[in-house]
């Protein structure tokens, strides 16, 4: 797949602080940030629960609940955003002496997404008073009908997208239903849930519930590592909300005060907690909580962001450690058979390529297949859809998509015209899940990519590479990487700095099988670099003396010694 580098348009710079360094002036601006304000990050600069619809009712549901000690089930997602989400919801709960918390996850083989009809079987053996549902619960119609007519109360939190009918909940809690003044539309599920604590919270704080329980009045600040890994995990834009919530709860991790699950996560993935940054909880902590969901019980996961024992959390993490493990060597072997599959079929050529690809082996796991559409798109630049058996009847679809293709609408309009091809779907405008009849498979694929084209152009397709710019070389020291990293909480829609140059291509080699490890040059100064992942059929290449690199500044830590590094994302052979 052909990339282009494009660089990053900067606007005014006028607004941001004068006393801020000129390279995060650029950075900053080319994000979008127009004012210093939104580069605070302090907890009072939080948007205000009270704009949250219908976060009231949920509150007055759950004060009742707590004060008369009635059993509160939380049903959650089987992903990190849904562990983490369930995890805070249990802690605050029993904080604020609810003395009668369960939860319950379902498992995505029996089960399926979110509370379904079975689920809420499952669930009655909980004798629950009242169901609140975590990052799930808007697209569940009939379970939340089949939980009321078992007199079960039940407020949904959640933050997907929801149909055009919502479910009969008692509550919903959602910034994303219509009419929502919330204005941080891209919060994870484990910050809506976050939000109804605070509300919660702050309601029993109003009626001096606290002190006439005698319970010391809880500080939820407790819970915000749980946050920033469950809203990074689940890969939502960071706006400004977001980037508070996350760079408070990394601060809180860095200064020691993580949950023990937490801490022992980032010691099994061999992290620095000290020195942590968001890309670790991106590519280390949280694929190691979404195994337990992908491969066998997301309890499992809960369990260890739950527990206060050091001992029990490691045993849990090491566990984790290698369904991870597991979870990788399965996802490699599905990725190379949908590349095989691809060139059998004589796609290689992208100008013959489907614009929406979809995929499909019988012997595929269902809990790897995101993974795999994601790594597909990222490769071919296109929407892609891989499936896997559900049961004799049913496939199970998990979508990823590119800039410009709303996947969640592109299906809604599938379902509006062609309701024979798609039993139910949910999701972003991203990431999206959907269940087929296995006999349409081909006939789906024929119309999925007949609805891509209508809505990509040929600029969508370009795989264009975001730079900001080059960077100038008294900026490439330790002191700028530190800055940089620092900087942050960078993520999904602001982006960690990437900038491009050329550079003399002085030394290659490969390393750990496939990753180029390379010395550049430029103005006789030599920097180190490493592309991961690369193509073998392109590199090494001995031929090649100059290259055109978007790189991201590193800093590599060896035997006590710190130097930096450049990452590269994108290697062109210029000479």
């Amino acid at each position: 797949m052909q990339r282009k580098i494009i660089r990053r348009e900067v606007s005014s710079l006028h607004a941001l602080p004068a006393d801020l360094h000129p390279l995060l002036q650029r950075i900053y601006a080319a994000r979008g940030i127009q004012s210093a304000s939104e580069l605070e990050q302090g907890l009072e600069k939080l948007l205000p629960w009270h704009d949250l619809i219908d976060i009231h009712r949920a509150v007055d549901l759950l004060e009742t609940a707590i004060i008369e000690q009635k059993n509160i089930l939380i049903v959650g997602d089987f992903d990190a955003d849904g562990a983490t989400g369930t995890a805070v919801a249990v802690r605050a709960l029993k904080s604020f002496g609810a003395q009668h918390v369960n939860y319950l996850v379902p498992n995505r083989f029996s089960f399926g997404y979110g509370l379904t009809p079975g689920l809420v079987e499952m669930a009655k053996s909980f004798s629950p008073h009242l169901i609140m549902t975590v990052d799930n619960g808007i697209a569940n119609h009939a379970g939340v009908t089949a939980a009321k007519n078992a007199g079960i109360q039940v407020v949904i939190t959640d933050h997907h997208l929801p149909a055009e009918t919502l479910p009969e909940a008692d509550a919903i809690v959602n910034p994303n239903q219509h009419n929502d003044p919330f204005k941080s539309k891209s919060i994870a599920g484990v910050g809506v849930v976050f939000y109804v604590m605070l509300a919660l919270r702050s309601r029993l704080r109003e009626k001096n519930y606290f002190e006439e329980k005698n319970i010391t009045q809880p500080n939820l600040a407790i819970l915000l590592d749980l946050v920033a890994l469950g809203t990074v995990a689940d890969v939502v834009p960071l706006d400004h909300n977001n980037r508070i919530l996350v760079h408070q709860g990394v601060r809180r991790i860095r200064g020691g005060h993580a949950s023990a699950g937490v801490r022992a996560l980032i010691e099994v993935s061999q992290r620095n907690p000290e020195k942590l940054h968001t890309s670790d909880l991106a590519f280390a902590i949280a694929p190691r909580i979404n195994a337990a969901g992908r491969l066998d019980d997301m309890s499992l996961g809960i369990e260890c962001l739950l527990t206060d024992d050091i001992l029990r959390a490691h045993e849990i993490a090491n566990m984790l450690s290698q369904l991870n493990d597991e979870r990788r060597a399965i996802e490699q072997d599905m990725q190379q058979q949908a590349l095989d599959a691809i060139e059998k079929i004589h796609f290689s050529d992208e100008k013959n390529l489907p614009l929406g690809l979809c995929l499909f082996e019988k012997e595929w796991h269902q809990g790897v297949i995101g993974i795999v559409a994601g790594r597909i798109k990222d490769k071919f630049h296109r929407p892609v859809i891989a499936f896997a058996v559900e049961n004799e009847n049913s496939l199970k679809g998990s979508a990823r998509s590119i800039s410009g293709l709303h996947i969640r609408d592109t299906l809604a309009n599938i379902q509006a015209h062609h309701p024979h091809l798609i039993e139910k779907f949910g999701g972003h405008a991203m990431a999206a899940g959907l269940t087929i009849p296995r006999k349409v498979l081909n006939e789906f694929s024929t119309v999925f990519d007949a609805a891509v084209a209508a809505r990509l152009n040929e600029k969508d397709l370009q795989h264009v590479i975001w730079s900001d710019g080059e960077l100038e070389l008294e900026n490439h020291t330790l002191s700028v990487a530190d800055m940089l990293k620092a900087a942050g909480p960078w993520g999904q829609h602001f982006p960690e700095p990437l900038f491009d140059g050329e550079f003399d291509l002085l030394e290659q080699r490969i390393v750990g099988e496939k990753h180029l490890k390379m010395t550049l040059g430029q103005s006789k100064e030599l920097f180190p670099a490493i592309a991961f992942n690369v193509d073998l059929r392109q590199w090494p290449n001995y031929r090649c003396q100059r290259v055109h690199a978007a790189y991201r500044v590193d800093v590599n830590e060896f035997r006590g010694k710190r130097s930096i590094q450049f990452i590269i994302e994108h290697l062109e052979n210029i000479l």
